[in-house]
């Protein structure tokens, strides 16, 4: 089987001085490895490839046959690491946190701890007659969700 953390550091190596980073890395025990990249601007198939031929090329199939997937993380995919969510900062994005509620608002800040999100949110002011819509900032710990994803909207 591929040692994983050889290959993870191999990968991060290419990607060293490049604004591409490793997302996820699966390796299964058949020898089914997926890699998924990401990129402060925009990854393209040419990188990917090139990525491919370095690792193929690191990695002989002659010593351990494999099966390679070299990929971009998906505009809906759900953020991964820290770095996807500083690249995200104002814009839109989905949040589920683990007690199954869902947000959708604007991604203000991220840190290696939390993240926070500024949304509309309908509050009814005490005495009121009617609720009104106000600004509501909410920090997460990045344990204290199951995803958060860009929010694509037309």
């Amino acid at each position: 089987m591929i040692d994983k953390k050889a290959l993870a550091t191999f990968i991060e190596s290419r990607l060293e001085g490049t604004d591409l980073y490793l997302v996820d890395l699966k390796v299964t025990p058949d020898n089914v490895i997926s890699v998924e990249i990401d990129s402060d601007t925009s990854v393209d198939i040419d990188k990917c490839v090139a990525l491919t031929r370095e690792i193929e090329g690191e990695f002989s199939r002659d010593d351990e046959d494999y099966e390679l997937e070299v990929g971009s993380s998906g505009l809906t995919s759900p953020f991964k690491v820290v770095r996807q969510y500083v690249k995200n900062i104002g814009h839109e994005v989905e949040v589920l946190s683990c007690d199954g509620k869902k947000y959708k608002g604007l991604l203000r800040n991220a840190d290696a701890d939390s993240f926070t999100i500024v949304s509309d949110e309908k509050v009814k002011p005490e005495g009121a007659k009617r609720p009104v819509i106000e600004k509501v900032e909410r920090t997460f710990g990045y344990g204290d969700v199951k995803y958060t994803k860009y929010l694509l909207q037309f």
